[in-house]
């Protein structure tokens, strides 16, 4: 069979390696600084394995840089995460690029209401501004049903790919972080058309629920799963930082791999890692889908 093999934490691990503490604009602000550990982090992925680059545009948002002054940088880094995918993926000498639609606001948090023809024109600017470069474009952890309907219209225009990417409950895999039923995102997979639709930045015990009903939607379907131990209150609050999110001791390579093997047993044809899985867990993953006759592409 054939598997696409996403890469891993993009923001998480550029935080790391920068060794600078972390603010509210997350990777954005080691983009800024050190816009070479990106491309490094990109670089990284493919050599383990991975088949398509994610961009470091998740945090990349007019209303997060508002709140730091830096509206006028938006742009710019946007052309500087899309390059430095650009050049990984071309040194690398194969892949594709995934131009990565983050939530406005911030993640798991449905409670902000986004009016809707605001997400649909906020997103619409980045797959505007995006688009030349990327292979495909992925909206990522999503948590609501208003949520991906005002991403989902807001690529309406690209003649690309679109990904549509939706995080669950911590302990219930069959529901949104919003509380609406995983189910009922059906009529908006009918409306839109995504090309895939995939559970991500949410526990790994909990995908394999929620993938058997992603796979009723008709569509090529796979999961990236995140590491923390859960998602705090802290980090629930306004502009909060990683360091109120603690990562897992039991989900080394081996621990993630058993997880991820299991979803493509289910059917699965995308998998990877959300935030804390990295590169070693990737290649790990690539060890054993090529070990158990897989292709990747």
């Amino acid at each position: 069979m054939q598997i696409t093999l996403l890469d891993g934490s993009i923001g998480q691990e550029i935080v790391k390696r920068s060794g600078d503490r972390p603010t509210p604009l997350w990777s954005t602000s080691v983009m800024m600084d050190q816009p070479d550990v990106v491309g490094a982090v990109h670089g990284d992925y493919f050599a383990a394995g991975a088949t398509v680059a994610s961009t470091n545009t998740y945090a990349v948002h007019r209303d997060r840089l508002v709140r730091a002054g830096l509206e006028d940088q938006f742009e710019d880094l946007l052309s500087i995460a899309m390059a430095q995918a650009e050049a990984a993926r071309d040194a690398h000498g194969a892949g594709r690029i995934a131009a990565v639609l983050g939530p406005l606001g911030a993640s798991y948090r449905p409670d902000l209401q986004i009016p809707l023809d605001e997400a649909q024109r906020l997103f619409s600017e980045l797959v505007h501004l995006m688009e030349p470069k990327a292979d495909l474009f992925l909206i990522e952890t999503v948590s609501s049903l208003d949520h991906a309907r005002g991403a989902l219209k807001g690529c309406a225009a690209t003649d690309k790919p679109v990904w549509l990417a939706v995080t669950v409950m911590d302990d219930d895999g069959t529901r949104l972080r919003s509380g609406e039923a995983l189910r009922d995102l059906a009529s908006l997979i009918d409306e839109f058309q995504p090309e895939a639709v995939l559970i991500n930045c949410s526990r790994p015990e909990v995908i394999a629920e929620g993938l058997e009903i992603v796979r009723t939607f008709g569509k090529p379907f796979g999961a990236f799963a995140n590491g923390f131990t859960g998602i705090t209150e802290g980090f629930l609050q306004d502009a909060p930082t990683v360091d109120a999110l603690e990562q897992r001791r039991d989900l080394g390579p081996v621990e993630y791999a058993k997880f991820a093997m299991g979803w493509v047993a289910q059917g699965a044809t995308i998998v990877g890692g959300c935030c804390e899985i990295g590169p070693d867990h990737i290649a790990e993953l690539a060890r054993q889908l090529r070990a158990a006759g897989h292709e990747l592409i």
